[in-house]
C-alpha cells in the first residue's frame, strides 16, 4: 500500500523518510522535491507491502510530531489533473465549462451567414 506523508520537516530526505517508517517494513520512500531548486516540498510517499502494517503505520504515525511538525499520513490517492495557472487551455477537459476554440473556417462561415441575414 502506498501512503502519503505530509507536513514533513524540511530537513528530511529520502533516507530519513524511509527511516521514519522502517518499523513498518517500508519498501520504498520518495520525498517530493522542486524540480528546479531540488528542495523538499514537505511531502512524500512510502510504500509498505503488508496492508496491515501500512494501516498500522497510518494510525500510529498520523499527527506524530517530528521536529516540531505533526505529520499527516493517509492512503495515497491518484493525482488529479488541474487547470494550469499558466494559461494552457489546449487540453480537453470533460467537465470544463470553457468554450471550444473555433477554427478560421467556422468564423468565416458564421460571418458569411450573418451578412446573408442582413440582406
Amino acid at each position: 500500500m502506498k501512503l502519503y506523508v505530509g507536513n514533513l520537516p524540511w530537513s528530511i530526505d529520502d533516507a530519513g523518510l524511509k527511516e521514519l517508517f522502517a518499523a513498518y517494513g517500508v519498501e520504498e520512500a520518495n520525498l517530493i522535491t522542486d524540480k528546479y531548486s531540488h528542495r523538499s516540498k514537505g511531502f512524500g510517499f512510502v510504500t509498505i507491502a503488508d496492508d496491515a502494517e501500512a494501516k498500522k503505520a497510518m494510525s500510529e504515525m498520523h499527527e506524530k510530531e517530528v521536529e516540531g511538525r505533526k505529520l499527516t499520513v493517509s492512503e495515497a490517492k491518484p493525482m488529479v489533473a488541474r487547470d494550469s495557472p499558466r494559461g494552457n487551455f489546449n487540453r480537453s477537459d470533460s467537465g470544463s465549462n470553457k468554450a471550444p476554440i473555433a477554427n478560421s473556417e467556422e468564423i468565416e462561415e458564421d460571418f458569411e451567414d450573418s451578412m446573408d441575414d442582413e440582406d
